[in-house]
């Protein structure tokens, strides 16, 4: 998987085209992907094998070459990708803040490699979706989620950095105009849920394969055990938080304590991953607390009164209001 820097616009615009020169070659496949940077965030990918149209104008673009193959001799090949941005008009935006309740499972694989290229360690904190459209580059947290406990008892703020359970073109948060498979289903209802619960495509995954659980997202070991203390798979909510607006920041040392008030004394109520971009609603005035970044009494409430130091949180983009 190839990822560019990102390239500048000279006008803003809605949507990208794209020139391929590849050869898969015999049971190879070569992806090209783009996203735009607008609203201070980026969209999530959006395959530019026709033509790629955001929900608004952007300002840069960045394009993912992703190759693959089942066997070594199908050497998949990418001699050059020309782009041509310009504007049509754009596709209805999906819903801000969507937030699904989903069937969790854990992820382990600890030593192996997730599909942004990050390699897995011991209580990992990250979660993969079974959709490439949301998966943040390496070491970043451009599409982050938020789970919680049914009970919202405890929450983890984290990014997406691979891609699964069971299917891996199945971005279900999207509505139907929008998602890339199963389109007849309904929004927020992953396909392996769908095939678990009632038998949907034969019960099978996009892979033909017997689908054994209806699992929606897969959760790294630190996120499961420690981020939300279970201790088996489980329904949980999940807020997918790119398709948000407002203030965000960036969780420069983790995993961080959220805590229930503006203070170190205040109950931990979960944990935000390092890179994790979270939404700030507002800030209060609170305990002085020394971090990466600063020495500050400003602490921010992310949500469902959910709060971090300000002295962990860096690139904030948008106007932080006082609560």
């Amino acid at each position: 998987m190839l990822v560019t820097a990102p390239h500048p616009l000279a006008a803003p615009a809605n949507r990208v085209r794209a020139d391929i020169d590849a050869t898969p070659g015999t049971g190879g496949a070569v992806e090209v992907a783009a996203r735009g940077w607008r609203s201070g965030a980026w969209t999530e990918w959006r395959s530019v094998s026709a033509e790629a149209v955001f929900d608004q104008p952007v300002t840069r673009v960045q394009v993912r070459v992703a190759l693959t193959a089942g066997r070594p001799s199908a050497a998949p090949t990418v001699r050059a990708v020309r782009l041509v941005a310009d504007s049509v008009v754009a596709v209805t935006a999906a819903t801000p803040g969507l937030t699904y309740r989903v069937y969790a499972t854990r992820e382990g694989l600890v030593g192996g490699t997730t599909a942004n290229g990050h390699v897995i360690v011991s209580r990992d904190h990250f979660v993969a979706l079974p959709s490439a459209r949301g998966l943040a580059p390496k070491n970043t947290g451009d599409y982050t989620v938020r789970v919680c406990t049914t009970t919202r008892s405890r929450c983890e703020y984290a990014p997406v950095w691979d891609i699964g359970p069971w299917n891996t073109k199945d971005d279900y948060w999207n509505p139907s105009g929008v998602r890339e498979m199963w389109k007849d289903l309904p929004q927020g209802r992953p396909e392996a849920q769908a095939a678990y619960q009632s038998g949907y495509n034969g019960g099978r995954d996009q892979f033909g394969r017997v689908v054994g659980s209806p699992a929606g997202i897969d959760l790294a070991d630190g996120t499961f055990w420690d981020g939300l203390l279970l201790t088996d798979n489980a329904w949980v909510d999940v807020a997918y938080l790119w398709t948000g607006t407002g203030a965000r920041g960036r969780i420069g040392s983790g995993p961080l304590n959220i805590r229930s008030g503006p203070g170190t004394s205040s109950p931990v109520v979960g944990l935000a991953a390092t890179y994790a971009n979270v939404p700030i609603e507002c800030s209060v005035t609170g305990q002085s607390v020394s971090g990466p970044y600063r020495t500050t009494s400003q602490w921010n409430r992310l949500a469902s009164g959910h709060f971090v130091s300000h002295a962990y949180v860096s690139g904030v983009t948008g106007t932080i209001a006082a609560c």
